[in-house]
């Protein structure tokens, strides 16, 4: 999984950036380089299932984040990185803490203003995009005219229309055939979007409250759209300390666990992301795959050659794996099942491929 985190200039993205991946660069204003880092997805399910094997190595899954430079008004050209049009999705950090010696470029903190214009330059963005390759098509249709071609160009259009109405793409009357012949654009107003309210320290107690306050909380009901509140400043300096000492802080501050937890959560539930694992004495492994995944699609993630030579899938629960210490005593409960390539994988499956190639 890959997320771009974007926002308005000193909204504290960066700082969000380090506390998440715990590589940690100094936020500098106006510098246009981007910053790569990842994150390791905490699973207690993974460390329950290293527990009973002791392999060499627990091996969590992990996502990878992109902090871009931050946007100003009008800025959507800035958004023209090709790295972003990769991502599974977009992080857009807002403001929702005062400084009176970091002002914000808007003048006042205003987190849903700061959403809408952040939803702007990526739908000016995307506009840019689609101009440019209706004008190229136009090219190429006094050369050629195929049905690829003008089914291409219809659904341009019918994106066109959208943008100039102020509708993201995600928000938008896509058919299956529509999006894709999109696939290739990367569309940014397409992607799941995870807002993130960065708060001051006063707001740590209730950060559900300060959601609803802060305006934020009716974005959650769009579709492709999530919302969360993280306190970045004061979360990173927890970061720091001991992992005891980290629980104590947090439980005073009255949050439940840490924000690199909150923010994944949303992140898997945005994207429909689950996990299963795969188990022995050499690893215990954690693989996120959208949920509905075919076994024989999910063996293709750990290798092609799983994939192309799929026989079965051996599935357990990992709970059930955990209470019966093996996987004979599963087969002997009857908790351990033989299942085929169309076999949707749930979430905390164990799972062992079998394959010939």
């Amino acid at each position: 999984m890959e997320f771009g985190i974007l926002g308005l200039e000193l909204s504290g993205k960066t700082t969000l950036f380090s506390l998440l991946t715990g590589h940690h660069v100094a936020a500098v204003h106006g510098k246009r380089e981007a910053h790569v880092g990842v994150a390791h997805v905490p699973d207690a399910r993974l460390e329950r299932l290293a527990a009973l094997f002791a392999p060499r190595k627990a091996v969590a899954a992990i996502v990878r984040f992109v902090d871009v430079p931050g946007i100003v008004k009008g800025g959507s050209a800035s958004l023209n990185i090709p790295e972003l049009r990769t991502m599974d999705g977009l992080a857009a950090i807002v403001r929702g803490f005062v400084s009176p010696i970091v002002p914000h470029p808007e003048e006042s903190i205003d987190p849903a203003r700061d959403v809408e214009l952040l939803e702007t330059e990526l739908l000016l963005a995307d506009l840019a995009v689609i101009e440019n390759r209706l004008h190229r098509l136009e090219g190429e249709f006094r050369k050629h005219r195929t049905p690829e071609l003008e089914a291409e160009r219809a659904a341009l259009e019918r994106c066109r229309l959208a943008l100039d109405a102020g509708t993201p793409l995600r928000q938008a009357a896509l058919s299956a055939e529509d999006r894709g012949h999109l696939r290739g654009f990367g569309f940014l107003s397409l992607k799941p979007l995870l807002i993130v309210l960065n708060v001051g320290e006063e707001s740590t107690s209730d950060l559900a409250d300060a959601l609803v306050g802060s305006g934020l909380d009716r974005w959650r009901g769009r579709p492709g759209v999530a919302a969360s509140a993280v306190c970045a400043n004061l979360e990173q300096e927890i970061s720091l300390l001991a992992p005891a000492d980290q629980a104590a802080f947090l439980a005073d501050l009255g949050l439940p666990d840490r924000a690199l937890d909150r923010l994944l959560r949303a992140a898997y539930e945005l994207l429909g992301l689950v996990s299963f694992f795969t188990v022995g004495d050499q690893e215990v492994r954690a693989w996120s795959i959208p949920d509905g995944t075919h076994a024989v699609k999910a063996a293709g993630v750990i290798h092609t050659d799983m994939e192309r030579g799929f026989i079965r899938a051996e599935v357990t629960p990992w709970q059930a794996l955990v209470e019966a210490g093996t996987f004979a005593a599963c087969r002997a409960h009857g908790t351990l099942r033989l299942e085929g390539k169309d076999y949707a994988v749930r979430d905390g499956d164990v799972i062992t491929f079998r394959f010939s190639v």
